[in-house]
């Protein structure tokens, strides 16, 4: 079946979509995005993402293609026109064309471009790669340095995963001055002596909006957190780890750099926190 696209204002067949050549978003990647997890028909943390998008459009200096309400509209008609129960809403939002190519932006009232599209994701909650868990491998991080900002700008991040994919792992944790970062497209985790180890925010990571919602319910849990800097080396030697993203939830990394975490499975902290994400996250939904 053909999936039904929104375009500017438009409901269309994904093969009638069309965008300008000149679209800043396809030139120069200045364009920033969102996805939103669909389980049982409705949205998850539907709220958080629409904050984060308008920050990351205020840190642009773009404009709101629209407000809140028709955003969560469109999200909502998306999800009905194509059946999803399970599976994801991409949102990405570009500076728009003015005709042409060129480094300065456009003029303040240049008609930003926004595009929403959705993939039907079955057993989205249910994963079987959360059964068994991650392996994941470490690499330099080299991207810009305002990762604080969703930005379609991912072709480092697509170039870690297949690093990891040619060594044999399913991601990639990033590593700047020493530190891990995140990984390519999550927030990354260990956990020592039942202690959660987590890099705060600043520009140099992703403000996870699933991140946010899982160190709320570890801290009502009485879980005990430490925001700081650590190393792939601490990591390495961890009780467990693991990642926390939109579309993957809570997700367990069960190896480092092909060092094996605890006994290899999945660890009870991060089990615990994914089944407990997914059913305040589900009974929250809109």
């Amino acid at each position: 079946m053909t999936r039904t696209v929104y375009v500017n204002g438009d409901y269309l067949p994904e093969d009638e979509a069309k965008v300008s050549v000149f679209d800043r978003g396809f030139l120069m990647a200045d364009a920033v995005y969102e996805v939103t997890s669909v389980l049982g028909g409705k949205l998850i943390d539907f709220e958080g993402h629409a904050v984060r998008l308008k920050r990351s459009l205020d840190e642009l200096e773009m404009a709101e293609p629209c407000s809140k309400e028709e955003l969560l509209e469109i999200h909502r008609k998306l999800v009905e026109l194509n059946g999803i129960d399970e599976g994801l809403v991409y949102l990405q939002v570009s500076r728009g064309s003015d005709g042409d190519r060129d480094f300065v932006f456009p003029s303040a009232d240049t008609t930003p471009t926004i595009v929403l599209f959705t993939q039907n994701k079955p057993g989205l909650a249910d994963s079987p790669a959360s059964r068994k868990g991650a392996k994941i491998i470490s690499i330099e991080d080299i991207r810009w340095g305002r990762r604080d900002i969703k930005t379609v700008q991912l072709l480092y991040p697509s170039m870690g995963k297949m690093m990891a994919k040619k060594a044999g792992a399913d991601d990639a944790w990033m590593i700047e001055d020493g530190h891990v970062t995140e990984g390519t497209s999550n927030n990354a985790y260990f956990v020592k002596d039942g202690v959660i180890v987590t890099r705060p925010l600043s520009n140099d990571i992703l403000h996870g909006i699933t991140r946010k919602a899982v160190l709320r319910m570890a801290a009502e849990a009485q879980l005990k957190i430490e925001e700081r800097l650590f190393t792939i080396e601490e990591a390495k030697e961890a009780d467990e780890a693991f990642t926390t993203s939109a579309s993957a939830f809570v997700m367990p990394v069960v190896e480092i750099d092909g060092v094996a975490l605890g006994d290899g499975t999945p660890g009870p902290i991060a089990k615990r926190l994914r089944e407990i994400y997914l059913e305040e996250s589900m009974n929250a939904a809109i």
